[in-house]
């Protein structure tokens, strides 16, 4: 009895082998087709290789190159290169600056000739298909949400108290996103609809309601001084932990240490985030007293800071936009009319607690049926008019101020009416918002 007897062996099982013409036996697979794609690959990156002109070496190079050539003929019994390159390095570390400049006078030369010759490179444009920032309103809002009456005084005290009537828990990255490629870093500006507009700290004061006047805002000091403010926060080189604060502002004290924790978490979510997940450690040093924190000019710092975080993305040193992106977000939405609304609505102040989600959603339609961002009409005027009465309803000692030919007169009760020099009243159209005002008589800044 056999191997190829039918009753003892089932053909159908034995696998079935092509034999070429050589009489190998070869299997196909899919992994072949893969290593053909790969190789091909691979040649057409080797080849684009070999036709760009190689770049030229360094000073060390050359004298590396010279000096195995001399050391390799001399010492006919070293083990290689290797210890001549180990030769060389040694000679090279204890050769003087005289002694290595004809090699750097060679190396520059060579890369002279190397720039004049090769052709110029075309950069590519960096194109950012998705926002990414640590702007997070949404987290400042929940954590608002559960302030006690307290803490949402101390919070007025700071001269931060606009941000108790935020109604906005998103950012519309894609309308940021179109804002960043029209923001002028340069001139501080937005290029939108066929015109530059300015951007200033009244505009933050307007929008965010932030004080744009007062003592600049520097963090930066010996950090001896901020040396305990860290070891209390647990501040490490990459920041102070985002969690800690909310751990910290979930108490119910409204004491300095709450003060000081809220501002650090408001700018480090919402006002002035950097590209890192964590707070900058840096903004201990504007918080060491509390005293003069509400004496500050925000609006500028904000502003300054927005520039500096959209500058160092686009140069590229970092991966996330920092900055106040829902600032430049509701100011487009305040500064640009779409299809006459808002014409005839009064204005808010500050405009932080006229947007909230049903709004945005609201103007994002709109939007789109008109075709896309950049479709309506500049009233930056209107909005800049509007912070005119804005500065008088923040200063209830001011009674009179002359101001562009008109005569303001401001109430008690914070009501505004403009009196033209020839007789007639106006009014302002503004509507004050209580949230933002500070209990008790204050000084004005």
């Amino acid at each position: 009895m056999s191997l190829t007897d039918p009753e003892v062996v089932d053909c159908s099982i034995i696998p079935v082998f092509q034999v070429s013409n050589g009489g190998d036996a070869s299997i196909l697979s899919v992994n072949d087709e893969e290593m053909v794609v790969s190789e091909a690959k691979r040649k057409k990156k080797k080849k684009k290789k070999q036709d760009s002109a190689p770049r030229p070496a360094c000073s060390w190079v050359y004298f590396s190159r010279e000096f195995i050539k001399e050391y390799s003929a001399s010492h006919p019994e070293s083990s290689g290169l290797k210890a001549a390159t180990k030769a060389a390095s040694d000679a090279w570390k204890l050769m003087s600056i005289e002694e290595k400049e004809k090699y750097t006078r060679h190396a520059r030369e060579v890369w002279d000739d190397y720039l004049s010759t090769a052709p110029a490179r075309i950069p590519k444009p960096r194109k950012q298909t998705k926002l990414v920032t640590r702007c997070s309103p949404g987290r400042l809002f929940n954590v608002i949400q559960r302030l006690t009456s307290e803490q949402k005084a101390a919070v007025k005290s700071m001269g931060f108290g606009s941000l108790l009537g935020l109604r906005c828990r998103t950012l519309r990255r894609s309308l940021c996103l179109w804002l960043l490629e029209r923001f002028n870093t340069a001139r501080c500006s937005l290029e939108i609809c066929g015109e530059r507009i300015p951007l200033s700290p009244r505009d933050v004061e307007h929008v965010m309601g932030l004080a744009a006047c007062g003592k600049d805002v520097v963090n930066s000091g010996p950090d001896d001084l901020i040396a305990d403010l860290r070891h209390s926060y647990n501040a490490t080189n990459r920041g102070i932990s985002v969690r800690l604060l909310e751990e910290r502002l979930a108490a119910p004290e409204a004491g300095e240490d709450f003060k000081r924790s809220f501002i650090l978490y408001a700018l480090g979510t919402l006002l002035s985030p950097t590209a890192r997940l964590d707070v900058s450690p840096s903004f201990l040093h504007f918080l060491i007293n509390m005293d003069v924190v509400h004496q500050y000019n925000w609006g500028k710092f904000l502003l300054d800071r927005l520039v500096r975080e959209v500058s160092r993305f686009r140069q590229g040193k970092q991966h996330a936009v920092g900055g106040c992106l829902l600032f430049l977000q509701l100011f487009y939405y305040e500064s640009i009319s779409i299809g006459g609304a808002g014409s005839s609505a009064p204005i808010v102040v500050p405009c932080l607690s006229s947007w909230g989600e049903e709004e945005i959603t609201e103007r994002e339609k709109r939007e789109r049926e008109l075709g896309g961002y950049g479709c309506g009409e500049v009233q930056c005027i209107h909005m800049h008019h509007t912070c005119k009465f804005y500065e008088l309803i923040k200063c209830p000692a001011l009674q009179v101020i002359i101001k562009e030919g008109c005569l303001v007169m401001e109430s008690v009760e914070y009501g505004v009416q403009v009196e033209d020099l020839s007789g007639g009243k106006i009014s302002s159209g503004v509507e004050h918002n209580p949230i933002f005002e500070q209990e008790g008589t204050e000084d004005a800044i």
